[in-house]
């Protein structure tokens, strides 16, 4: 009885709370609320570089040299705070390095988010500045990744110079990318390459058949579907699909040799796949480097900046995962007072 008690319990706080959020739902249905466009993030990553420093300054060096340095500081920031009151702007002068994230998926999902900090970027860079992206994608599918090298190219367009970084992969449409920029810099086992196009499509005609089951696919023009899922294939739809590849193929080809004219492209774009130590023989890239060592050795001379948009939630998704967090929180404290009850 005692379980049984404690289960009704338990349901009848989960019905709660789910009449609590539908009643909350249809209220800001029902309001005039303000769209939420989403939120910028600006994080100077000098600051946190030099507060390392001096922690690990205050644990290893002696009392006489803190104060030397110190004191080298104290003057360093009063020279600054002079070139400063002589200009217009803070830190006048200062290079500044925005530093841009793109962790690509197959539909390239993160151009939603690069584009609005490529826009919030541009609209303070000054040609002196630099935007470096860094950028770790396996590939995907065409257009996607076609609008993000788009997106990069928005900065070139500026004459902002533009850095591509890549400690792990830019393969594919993610090399697609990264060809756009001003300076490629991969770490040494970084992936780059696959300049080549791929498709597959399971076909299931022939099971089908014999389970006496058709499929009737009725198109409107010659080439509106040339390969199917479920239905029989033809010659003609094969030859066309691999035609459509191999036109890809070329206009891959020729992005990719219209942004690096120094590449043997013939030699390249056979889909083949190149660590970081050997892409710079070949020049699909400039620089053997990490990402870290690139924005460490512009510490001293410029004013490194990481952007992100975060993009809003939706309504449903920010109530699922409210009620999925409160329904995680009551079974958990109902199977320890169940177990706790026995003995266990």
């Amino acid at each position: 009885m005692e379980f049984l008690t404690d289960y009704a319990g338990f349901v009848l706080k989960l019905v709660s709370v789910a009449i609590v959020i539908g009643v909350l739902l249809a209220m800001i249905a029902s309001g005039k609320n303000k769209s939420r466009t989403g939120n910028l993030s600006v994080i100077k990553l000098n600051e946190g570089y030099d507060e390392m420093k001096a922690q690990l300054d205050h644990q290893l060096l002696d009392k006489k040299a803190l104060k030397e340095k110190a004191k080298a500081k104290k003057k360093q920031l009063k020279l600054e705070k002079k070139a400063q009151k002589h200009g217009d702007q803070q830190d006048v002068g200062k290079k500044r390095l925005f530093v841009l994230d793109f962790d690509g998926d197959m539909k390239a999902s993160a151009v939603s988010t690069i584009r609005e900090e490529i826009t919030a970027v541009l609209s303070v860079a000054r040609p002196e500045d630099e935007v470096v992206v860094r950028l770790e994608s396996g590939g995907g599918v065409v257009h996607g990744y076609g609008l993000a090298a788009s997106q990069l190219q928005r900065v070139k367009e500026a004459n902002i110079p533009l850095t591509v970084c890549v400690d792990k992969v830019a393969a594919s449409g993610g090399y697609m990318m990264a060809c756009v920029a001003d300076k490629i810099i991969a770490a040494p086992f970084a992936i780059l390459g696959s300049i080549g196009v791929v498709a597959q499509i399971p076909n299931l005609h022939r099971l089908l058949d014999k389970s006496l089951i058709d499929v009737e696919l009725h198109t409107a023009g010659r080439y509106k579907r040339t390969l199917t899922m479920l239905g029989e294939n033809t010659d003609e739809g094969r030859e066309k699909f691999k035609q459509d590849l191999e036109d890809t193929h070329v206009l891959f080809k020729d992005f990719v040799s219209g942004q690096r004219p120094s590449l043997d492209i013939d030699a390249i774009a056979t889909g083949d796949t190149w660590y970081g130590s050997e892409a710079v023989e070949n020049k699909l890239i400039d620089v053997v480097m990490t990402s870290d060592s690139y924005l460490v050795s512009h510490y001293a001379s410029s004013e490194v900046i990481q952007v992100t948009f975060k993009q809003p939630k939706g309504m449903a998704e920010r109530f699922g995962l409210s009620l999925f967090s409160a329904f995680e929180q009551k079974a958990v404290a109902w199977v320890s007072k169940a177990i706790q009850s026995r003995g266990y």
